[in-house]
């Protein structure tokens, strides 16, 4: 698995990230994987997963392919399941 750098927990939530979490986590336990589960298959940290989860950290575009990919959605139906929550 490749590492990924560090990333800082931010101090405040984003409430869109907050949205887009809930729906990675939602996937997530729809496949029955633990948070290190999905990190392993999206090769980054389990650290990272659960910032996104909480919505600490609202990933970058990159990430979110990645998490689709993951995920056997589109990057489209990440986000537009948060949008829809709203």
């Amino acid at each position: 698995m490749a590492k990924m750098q560090e990333v800082p927990r931010k101090s405040s939530k984003d409430p869109i990230g907050v949205l887009f979490g809930a729906t990675v986590r939602r996937l997530r336990e729809r496949h029955g994987w633990t948070q290190e589960q999905l990190a392993e298959t999206a090769e980054m940290s389990a650290t990272y997963i659960g910032f996104i989860e909480r919505g600490e950290n609202v990933p970058t575009l990159t990430i979110i392919f990645r998490l689709a990919d993951a995920l056997e959605v589109t990057p489209a139906e990440l986000i537009a399941d948060a949008a829809k929550r709203r």
